[in-house]
């Protein structure tokens, strides 16, 4: 053959996974290292990190902040392995993704070839779509089916496997299967009976009540949203990632009543939110017995999980929408500001919020998680980027840091995921750098919830993302004991047999970690110290740097109406 009739592996690769795909996260070795430099030679950005998992939960969250699937490159057996969790993560999230996968050569399968393992079959319980290319012939084919899998639909993951043999071999190039990049998602409306339905229950409703979910943020369904919300005077309440998709200051945004709310609506309607355990099933004692719930849902097989609905409007949360507010002008509603149930609402609001207030304004010292998150609110931009993580941090950052826009928070999930956060972190800040480099991105962890990959600080600083990391340290899981409490606990022997299962090492000095790698740390104890690490790292907007806030080992979340896990009663 002529050498420009020659394609190897890594040129056909090369040729198809630009399929409007911009980022790869992973880790090289035998057999892909090839893989990621052809990658790299035709414009695409390749992330190398310290761990399998963090590189596909980065890669995740691509496919979550624009639409297109990241893709997370691995080795064979272990790496492969270790992505699993990201996969995993992808799909209870409904994220696009796409993992390739290194495999040991044909010619070894079953002889006990290096890293030999099952991959695909693995990957058929976390995908959508696990394959192997027959052929160098077929690759661009399969690439091109696995990025149109992960996004058409209902989102999700996609593995490819490649055999180490595949990655030098040679093929005629006029034998390659070339094909066109897919079509963008089709975009569906729901039947116009159903939306009939659903805005005549609205409309007869008392106590009505919207339930914005990710799947909204995703489908960048928030200007309809906003002016449903804005026509019709209905109260709402973001789950934890579609916050911002109304910004969180709207004065008609109930997050601040959320256990009234949920508890006393006759009517809700869900957007993009899934009955789950978020959610606590969409039953009492959480909500009423006879609340009558209308679920838009792009996937059909969601709709009817836990609780019947009174409608169904299965199609995209932003065309839906777009068909109630058309339905609307048909037929005007605005809910009146002054019922009952809103002067319910407002009077919870308030009451809460004077609590959260009263607790971020004591002086004491430790602080207590309601203190930062005060200063933390006050201090840093209001168009960033936020990542939390973390059990206490996650739920009090919640409700304690207000997001204005959407897609702008990335949290544990569905899946209820510790260890997502530098991933996230990492991703964000390579999209913000393409497309909005203005914008900060700030990664709020739990002190147990930043070591899952802590070493991923040495990938931030490799590439120079100026990530501001905040660990709101406690010296636990959930609590810890302080340094006092720790040496007395170890006099009654080896820690292993008389620590809490929830401790951690008192007073560890994360921040020594960025600055091992040339980032800027600080370690904080006193509000005042907080308010000037969070200035200077705000103001620093080319050095990555991770504030390092000392807290009462003992602080906790304010008294609760309900536990926040629903728990069976069997």
């Amino acid at each position: 053959k002529q050498e420009g009739d020659i394609a190897e592996t890594s040129q056909v690769r090369r040729g198809q996974l630009k399929k409007n795909i911009e980022y790869m996260f992973g880790i090289v070795g035998i057999p892909v290292t090839e893989i990621a430099i052809a990658a790299q030679a035709v414009g695409i950005k390749y992330v190398g990190m310290r761990n399998e998992q963090a590189a596909c939960y980065a890669a995740s969250a691509v496919g979550y902040l624009t639409g297109r699937p990241g893709v997370c490159l691995v080795v064979s057996g272990p790496g492969f392995l270790h992505a699993l969790g990201g996969m995993a993560n992808a799909a209870m999230n409904c994220w696009p993704l796409i993992v390739i996968g290194g495999s040991s050569d044909r010619n070894q399968e079953t002889m006990g070839a290096f890293q030999e393992f099952p991959q695909v079959e693995a990957g058929r319980l976390y995908n959508k779509l696990s394959v192997r290319p027959s052929s160098l012939e077929v690759i661009p084919a399969v690439i091109e089916k696995a990025v149109r899998t992960s996004i058409y639909g209902r989102p999700g993951s996609c593995y490819i496997d490649i055999p180490g043999d595949f990655v030098n071999l040679q093929v005629n190039k006029r034998s390659v299967k070339y094909v066109e990049c897919c079509l963008p998602p089709p975009i569906s409306t729901a039947e116009h009976s159903a939306v009939s339905k659903a805005a005549s229950i609205i409309a007869h409703s008392r106590q009505p009540l919207l339930i914005i979910g990710k799947g909204a943020a995703y489908s960048h369904a928030e200007n309809n949203i906003r002016k449903l919300v804005d026509l019709c005077g209905l109260p709402f309440l973001p789950t934890p990632m579609a916050k911002g998709v109304v910004p969180d200051n709207h004065p008609n945004c109930v997050a601040a009543a959320r256990s009234t709310a949920l508890q006393h609506a006759d009517v809700i309607v869900l957007l993009g939110a899934r009955l789950n355990w978020i959610l606590h099933f969409g039953l009492p004692p959480r909500f009423r017995h006879d609340v009558k719930v209308i679920q838009i849902d792009i996937c059909a097989e969601e709709l009817g999980n836990n609780v019947r609905p009174a409608a169904i409007l299965l199609g995209d949360i932003s065309a839906v929408t777009k068909q109630l507010l058309e339905e609307f002008s048909k037929r005007l509603l605005k809910y009146p500001s002054n019922s009952e149930w809103w002067k319910r609402l407002r009077e919870k609001i308030t009451n809460n919020e004077e609590r959260s207030k009263g607790l971020a304004l004591q002086k004491s010292l430790p602080m207590n998680y309601y203190t930062v998150f005060h200063h933390i609110r006050e201090l840093i931009p209001k168009d960033c980027i936020l990542v939390s993580e973390g059990a206490n941090t996650m739920d009090i950052g919640r409700t304690m840091v207000p997001n204005y826009y959407p897609r702008q928070r990335l949290d544990a999930g569905t899946f209820g995921t510790m260890g997502v956060g530098l991933g996230f972190a990492i991703a964000a800040a390579m999209v913000a750098k393409d497309r909005t480099p203005e914008k900060r991105v700030i990664c709020i962890e739990g002190d147990s919830a930043f070591g899952f990959s802590g070493m991923e600080v040495e990938t931030i600083c490799r590439y120079n993302l100026p990530i501001l990391i905040i660990v709101v340290n406690n010296n636990g899981i959930y609590t810890g004991l302080d340094a006092d409490a720790w040496k007395e606990m170890l006099k009654f022997g080896d820690p292993a047999t008389c620590v809490p299962p929830v401790s951690l090492l008192p007073n560890s000095h994360y921040e020594e970690i960025m600055s091992a790698f040339g980032g800027k740390g600080y370690f904080v104890k006193t509000p005042e110290e907080l308010q000037n690490a969070l200035k200077a790292s705000v103001t620093d907007k080319q050095t990555p740097s991770l504030i390092n806030v000392m807290i009462d080992p003992q602080s906790e979340r304010k008294k609760q109406e309900f536990p926040w896990l629903t728990r069976s009663n069997l």
